[in-house]
């Protein structure tokens, strides 16, 4: 049997859950720092991932609720990958070695929040993929949430 140690994940198992989506929860609040939330655009907005793949792992999402690709408006679109362009080029002050770049859109293809549209933008290094992950089915994410924050937003001051 696998055991890891992640009290941190209890807050999120035990907590309250309202009916509102938790996306749209991030962007109504003014805290910013609280929620993650990274950089705000006038239809889009920069989060990072609460249980990122790797440090740096960020959604680059809609402020509308809207769960599907053609339901966004061309201008929502424009601004989503403006903002995806954007949160490359500052995660390249990382030194990762490559980028994935990605949309799931519903359940079956790996979406996690299938109703409020969202790209994942995942630094990668190489050699990231090592024994934890491949044997023991592990991630080992390096640096904690708040600290990558805060570069990040040295970053993008």
């Amino acid at each position: 049997m696998k055991q890891i140690w992640a009290p941190w994940r209890m807050a999120y198992i035990g907590g309250e859950r309202g009916d509102k989506c938790v996306f749209c929860e991030k962007v109504e609040s003014d805290q910013d720092e609280k929620n993650l939330v990274l950089l705000r655009g006038d239809k889009t907005y920069v989060v990072m991932n609460l249980y990122p793949y790797i440090n740096g792992h960020l959604l680059v999402i809609p402020k509308r609720h809207v769960g599907e690709i053609d339901d966004l408006t061309d201008e929502e679109m424009k601004e989503l990958f403006q903002m995806t362009k954007k949160m490359v080029k500052t995660l390249r002050a990382f030194r990762p070695d490559g980028f994935n770049i990605g949309i799931n859109i519903g359940r079956a293809a790996g979406a996690g929040m299938p109703g409020h549209f969202h790209i994942h933008v995942v630094p990668r290094y190489s050699g990231d993929t090592n024994f934890m992950p491949v044997f023991g089915d592990v991630r080992v994410i390096s640096e904690s949430l708040e600290a990558t924050y805060k570069k990040l937003k040295e970053l993008l001051a």
